[in-house]
């Protein structure tokens, strides 16, 4: 049983080691939404959002003041847009992410997530529709996020939809290019998306859940750090079983505070999802504790055997704390939002090739990474490949948020504040991948995804 109690032994780590609650997330199912008249569509969105999220952020700050436990953010996911629009008698989507906009604001969370369509395995007449309205929708928008689904284990990569999404971060980025591209920043190309995330800028509702749920996304780099510096000089055995501990302890937390909240809000409860999620805040970087467990800089050989670990001692402490633990589940590692990984960049030590390797043993991938205004849509659309085909062959979800800063070359910085940090711009490859990317088709499954 988990009680109040268990929390208390918390505190030190709440006043002085940054833990929070990163993420408090309500998904919504939109399928009842579906009109022919996008204008009724979007009121119905409006409204459906608004009658279940009104008393999110309410309740959220309830429990803050009650158990004293920061909840950081407040957000919505809604079913993937292309499915309901689809009805839509138009191909413009913009008036439904304004709706969703407004409705965010309405409810007062600061993102809402489900702008978003899944064609690992090819493309319906909404799903085309939606993708060509994600640069105009960011744009205009102030709190909606979008993401794409262009991969999966089971039905391999779909090479035409990664080419057109090297397309439209370009062009997000040139219509977001007065505030560094931050349209980029709420854009997520992804493999093997799950559908119970309650990270942004890739959370969705997934068809497979409830009509309304509430997920929990728990964050603890700076405890997990603080826990590592009595182990200073300790085997690998020892360093691992204080990771678990100590993620035990951090999705205890997590797990009192979603039921708590699906209580109050008389909504199911989804998941917990154990992630390190990182801020630029000193004292609370993934990177950090990388360096803590005996390298120079996050970078440098041995940092993906580290993270490896990391991420499997977290998931294995966490996992016993939690009656449903779901979502990402892992340590995240975006580059703007750690500054570790920040200071680690400016120091050389960190490329963009050696994400890609930590990427394999990692949550996620390529996150919130700048890269020079002027690399080609091409050059995007092949970082994407190569980082599907680490989720598909691997059979784990990886993803790409990269940031074309236009105007900008490699060493100078996009600034973006609070959360999402800051970045200097790093250099990727200078030779084409042109026309690897304009082959188009699909990279079959993998052998081991026939396990039926």
């Amino acid at each position: 049983m988990i009680n109040i109690s268990d929390i208390m032994q918390t505190n030190d780590m709440i006043d002085s080691q940054h833990l929070d609650i990163r993420t408090i997330t309500m998904g919504i199912s939109l399928r009842d939404c579906c009109d022919p008249d996008i204008n009724k569509c979007c009121k119905k969105i409006y409204d459906k959002i608004v009658s279940y999220a009104q008393n999110l952020v309410s309740v959220a700050q309830e429990i803050e003041l009650e158990l004293g436990i920061p909840i950081v953010n407040k957000r919505i996911s809604v079913t993937p847009v292309s499915i309901i629009a689809e009805s839509c008698e138009t191909d413009d989507y913009v008036p439904i992410a304004k709706a969703l906009d407004e409705a965010a604001k309405k409810c007062g969370v600061n993102f809402i997530g489900g702008f978003s369509a899944l064609v690992h395995k090819g493309y319906t007449k909404g799903d085309r529709n939606l993708i060509v309205s994600i640069p105009e929708a960011l744009r205009q928008t102030e709190r909606v996020c979008a993401s794409v689904n262009v991969a999966s284990t089971k039905s391999g990569i779909n090479m035409d939809a990664v080419r057109q999404m090297g397309e439209i971060i370009k062009e997000t980025a040139e219509l977001t290019k007065d505030s560094d591209g931050i349209g980029c920043a709420k854009l997520v190309v992804f493999a093997n998306a799950v559908e119970d995330n309650p990270f942004m800028a890739g959370a969705f509702h997934g068809v497979g859940e409830a009509e309304c749920v509430v997920n929990v996304g728990v964050s603890g780099p700076g405890v997990v750090y603080h826990a590592l510096q009595s182990v200073k000089n300790e085997s690998f055995d020892v360093v691992a079983e204080t990771i678990k501990k100590t993620a035990f302890r951090i999705t205890r937390m997590g797990q009192i505070v979603a039921q708590e909240a699906s209580k109050r809000l008389g909504v199911q409860f989804g998941i917990v999802d154990l992630s390190l999620a990182p801020t630029p805040a000193k004292g609370d970087s993934v990177a950090r504790i990388l360096e803590e467990i005996g390298l120079e800089h996050c970078g440098t050989h041995g940092t993906t055997a580290a993270l490896a670990m990391l991420n499997d001692a977290v998931k294995k402490g966490g996992v016993m704390a939690s009656s449903h633990v779901g979502g990402l589940s892992g340590a995240f590692i975006p580059v703007s939002e750690d500054e570790g990984m920040i200071e680690s960049v400016r120091t050389g030590a960190l490329s963009i090739d050696k994400l890609e390797a930590m990427t394999c043993v990692c949550s996620v991938g390529l996150d919130m990474i700048a890269v020079p205004g002027d690399t080609s849509a091409a050059t995007i659309s092949a970082i994407i490949a190569d980082e599907c085909a680490i989720g598909v062959v691997n059979t784990k979800t990886t993803a790409v948020r990269v940031i074309p800063a236009c105007g900008k070359k490699v060493g100078d910085e996009v600034e973006y504040g609070g959360l999402l940090g800051s970045a200097p711009v790093m250099p990727v490859n200078g030779y084409s991948s042109e026309v690897f990317v304009s082959r188009g088709g699909r990279i079959p499954a993998p052998m081991h995804s026939l396990k039926n």
